[in-house]
C-alpha cells in the first residue's frame, strides 16, 4: 500500500509538471498556431482558435484550470486584435481624410489663379456635404444590409437588412434598411469605425466633378451635387460591390469567380466619380476660349504647377491608407504586399507616361507625370491585395499610357473639357483597374471572398469567369452611373443653373461666387 501510494504521488506530481508543460507551451506557442490559422487576423481568440478542442468535459480539475487560462489569454488576445483593428482602420481613415488636400491641390493648381478660392472652395465644403449626406441616408443604403464587420468586432446586437429582388432563382441585393442618421439601433464601436473609414473613400467620390467642371460650375448648383451623390448614388453601386449587394453574389449565385471584386475602390470609389465628372463636363460645356470655331484646341493653363506636385505626393501619401487599410484588420499580413503594389503600379504609371511622352516626340509636361502616378494608383486599387509586384508594375504602366490616351480623346477629338482630366485619370483607369484584376489575381489571396471557397485567381492564372465578373462589374459601373448623373445635371439645371455667368467666368469666379479673392496681388 506504501509503495502504490508513492508511485501515486510521483504519478500526480507527473502530471501536473506535464500539465505546466502544456500551458507554457500555448502561452509560447499560440501566437505561431494562430499566425498559421488566421492569416487575415480576424479570428478573435478563443481556444478553438488554436486548433484546440475544448476538455471541459474532462473530470480533471487541474486540466479544466489549464483550459481555462488559456482560454483567459485568448480572450484578452482577441480584445487585442480587435482593437488592433480598429485603431489600424480609424488610422488609414485619417489617411484617406488628407487626401482631400491633395485633391484640393491638385485640382486648384491645374487651374486658373481667378479662380482658386472657387476651386478650394468646392474641395473644402464637399468634405461637410458629404458626410452629412452620407450620415443621412447613404451608409445605411450602403451598407445597412451587411453592418456585421467581423474584425471590428462584429457589432453585437446589431441587426442588419438588405431590400432584395428575386430573379432567376436567385435574391439581388439592391440596398441596405439599417443605420439611417447612425440611429441607436448601430450605436457599436465597430458600425462607427466602418462608418468612418468609408465616409472618406465616398469623399474621394465626391470630389472627383469638382476637377473636371471646374471654372465654370455654379456654387449653388455644386451644393446639392454634393448631397445627391453621397446619399444615392455612390452609395447603391457600393452596395452592390461592398455591401453584400447583387454583385459581389456573381460568384455565389452564378459560379463566376468570387464575383465582382474591387479590393479598394477602382469601380466602387473612382470610377463611380470620374463616370460623375464626364456626364457633369458633357453636360456643363467647355470652358470660354477652350475651343475655336474652327475646332481648334486652345490650352488653358494651370496657375501652379509645384501646387499641383505637392497635391499629388499628398494623394500619394494618403494611399496608404487607402488600400492597405482596407483590410480593415491590422492583422492582416497582406498588408505589405498591398502597400509595395500600390507604390510599383504608381511608379510605373509615372514612368510609361514619361516614356509615351517622349516617344511622340513631346516634353515631359509635369501635370501628364503626376496623372500617370495617379492613373497608376487608381488601376491598382482593385487588385493591390491579389497580384504580385511585377503585375503591379504591368498595370500601373497601362495606366500612365491609357490616362494620357484617354485625355486627348476627349480634349481633341469629343472637345469634352476636363481641365484635370478627372475622367481620364479616375473613370478609364478605374476601369481598367478592375479588368486588371479579372486577369492578373494569381491566386495567392482572397479565400472565401464574398462566400465562395478557394482563393481569387484571374485569366492568366485559370479562371476566366473572374474576368467576366469585373466586366459585367464595370459595365454595371457605367450603364448606372453616366445616365443617372446626366440627367441629374440636366435636372438641377433647371432647379438652379448649373453654369455660372459668361461675364463671371471671364472675369473669375472668386469674388461673383465667393465673394473673395484667392490671391490679394
Amino acid at each position: 500500500m506504501q509503495c502504490y501510494s508513492r508511485d501515486k504521488r510521483l504519478s500526480s506530481g507527473s502530471l501536473r509538471f506535464v500539465l505546466k508543460c502544456l500551458f507554457m507551451a500555448l502561452v509560447f506557442v499560440s501566437p505561431i498556431l494562430a499566425s498559421a490559422q488566421d492569416p487575415t487576423g480576424a479570428s478573435t481568440g478563443t481556444i478553438k482558435d488554436l486548433g484546440i478542442d475544448s476538455v471541459a468535459a474532462t473530470s480533471d480539475t487541474t486540466l479544466n484550470k489549464v483550459v481555462a487560462a488559456v482560454n483567459t489569454i485568448g480572450a484578452a488576445d482577441g480584445h487585442n486584435k480587435i482593437a488592433i483593428n480598429i485603431m489600424w482602420t480609424l488610422l488609414a481613415g485619417f489617411l484617406v481624410m488628407f487626401m482631400q488636400a491633395g485633391f484640393a491641390l491638385v485640382e486648384t493648381g491645374f487651374t486658373q489663379k481667378k479662380n482658386v478660392a472657387h476651386t478650394m472652395g468646392m474641395n473644402f465644403l464637399v468634405y461637410a456635404l458629404g458626410m452629412f449626406g452620407f450620415w443621412v441616408c447613404g451608409f445605411a443604403f450602403m451598407f445597412g444590409g451587411a453592418l456585421n464587420a467581423a474584425t471590428l468586432g462584429g457589432a453585437p446586437g446589431v441587426i442588419p437588412h438588405e431590400y432584395v429582388i428575386h430573379m432567376f432563382g436567385h435574391d439581388f441585393g439592391i440596398a441596405g434598411s439599417v443605420g439611417f442618421f447612425l440611429n441607436s439601433k448601430v450605436y457599436d464601436v465597430g458600425v462607427f469605425t466602418l462608418f468612418l473609414f468609408q465616409m472618406v473613400f465616398m469623399d474621394t467620390t465626391a470630389t472627383i466633378p469638382t476637377g473636371s467642371m471646374a471654372e465654370r460650375w455654379s456654387f449653388k448648383s455644386f451644393l446639392i451635387f454634393g448631397l445627391f451623390i453621397s446619399m444615392f448614388v455612390y452609395p447603391l453601386y457600393g452596395n452592390w460591390v461592398w455591401g453584400g449587394g447583387w454583385l459581389s453574389a456573381l460568384g455565389a449565385n452564378f459560379g463566376l469567380g468570387h464575383g465582382h471584386v474591387d479590393f479598394a475602390g477602382s469601380s466602387v470609389v473612382h470610377m463611380v466619380g470620374g463616370v460623375a465628372a464626364l456626364a457633369g463636363a458633357i453636360v456643363i460645356g467647355p470652358r470660354v476660349g477652350k475651343y475655336g470655331k474652327d475646332g481648334s484646341v486652345n490650352v488653358i493653363p494651370g496657375h501652379n504647377i509645384p501646387m499641383a506636385i505637392l497635391g499629388t505626393f499628398i494623394l500619394a501619401f494618403g494611399w496608404f491608407g487607402f488600400n492597405p487599410g482596407s483590410t480593415l484588420a491590422g492583422g492582416d499580413y497582406r498588408i505589405s504586399i498591398v502597400a509595395v503594389n500600390t507604390m510599383m503600379a504608381g511608379t510605373g504609371g509615372t514612368l510609361s507616361a514619361l516614356l509615351f511622352m517622349y516617344a511622340k516626340g513631346q516634353k515631359p509636361d509635369p501635370g501628364m507625370l503626376c496623372n500617370g502616378l495617379l492613373a497608376g494608383l487608381v488601376a491598382i486599387t482593385a487588385p493591390c491585395a491579389f497580384v504580385n509586384s511585377f503585375s503591379a508594375v504591368i498595370i500601373g504602366a497601362v495606366a500612365g499610357v491609357l490616362v494620357i490616351v484617354v485625355y486627348n480623346l476627349l480634349d481633341s477629338k469629343l472637345k469634352i473639357d476636363d481641365p484635370v482630366g478627372a475622367f481620364a485619370v479616375h473613370g478609364a483607369n478605374g476601369a481598367w483597374g478592375c479588368l486588371a484584376l479579372g486577369m492578373f489575381a494569381d491566386g495567392s489571396y482572397g479565400d472565401g471572398w464574398n462566400g465562395v471557397a478557394g482563393t481569387v485567381k484571374g485569366l492568366f492564372y485559370g479562371d476566366g469567369k473572374q474576368f467576366v465578373a469585373e466586366l459585367i462589374g464595370v459595365i454595371t459601373c457605367f450603364v448606372f452611373v453616366f445616365p443617372v448623373m446626366y440627367g441629374f445635371f440636366k435636372l438641377s439645371n433647371k432647379i438652379t443653373p448649373i453654369r455660372v455667368a459668361e461675364a463671371d467666368e471671364t472675369a473669375g469666379l472668386d469674388i461673383p461666387e465667393m465673394g473673395v479673392h484667392g490671391y490679394v496681388d
